[in-house]
């Protein structure tokens, strides 16, 4: 039975908690088999990413949007609740006030500068949950490599949806 002497006392160890190093060696043995057989005899599995895009499932956080109304103005009011939720603190907004003569959104002010540094960006979804106009989503894209640090930084012009095409099609009735 081993022993430890520790400060002055005798240490025992239980019988009952003693393993053979013979049994450890077994199932160290026996996992490295199983390993084996899986690595030799499991479904191959690969992705031929270039070619074959994967589609993430419904509810991922890709790249972030800014919607527009049906009428093709804005639904951002520049309140700037995603900026103050933001834990990564990646979200600048710059919020004016709308006119007769520059009607950008349906509020009384619009975001004048919205911009996103995806770089910092965790994608955690905490800005969409915080707006109140549902202005902001996050779409399903997930290529967002770039080769320069400047073209990581997504202005208002790259995150709004495209304007709505009215060609007659679209009726109320």
């Amino acid at each position: 039975m081993p022993t430890q002497v520790l400060d002055q006392e005798v240490v025992t160890a239980p019988e009952g908690r003693r393993t053979p190093l013979l049994s450890r060696v077994g199932a160290l043995v026996a996992g490295m088999v199983t390993t084996a057989k899986e690595a030799l005899q499991g479904a191959r599995v690969t992705e031929f990413y270039p070619e074959e895009h994967y589609v993430p499932f419904p509810r991922w956080r890709g790249r972030h949007v800014l919607r527009r109304h049906e009428n093709g103005l804005e639904k951002c009011v520049g309140c700037a609740l995603c900026a103050a939720v933001c834990p990564a603190h990646c979200i600048r907004v710059i919020g004016a006030e709308n006119t007769d003569s520059n009607r950008v959104s349906e509020g009384e002010r619009y975001a004048e500068v919205y911009e996103i540094h995806m770089l910092r960006c965790i994608f955690c979804g905490f800005c969409v949950e915080a707006c109140p106009t549902e202005a902001l989503g996050m779409s399903g894209e997930y290529e967002l490599a770039s080769f320069s640090r400047e073209m990581t930084l997504y202005d208002k012009g790259r995150l709004l949806e495209p304007v709505p095409i009215n060609d007659g099609k679209m009726t109320g009735d």
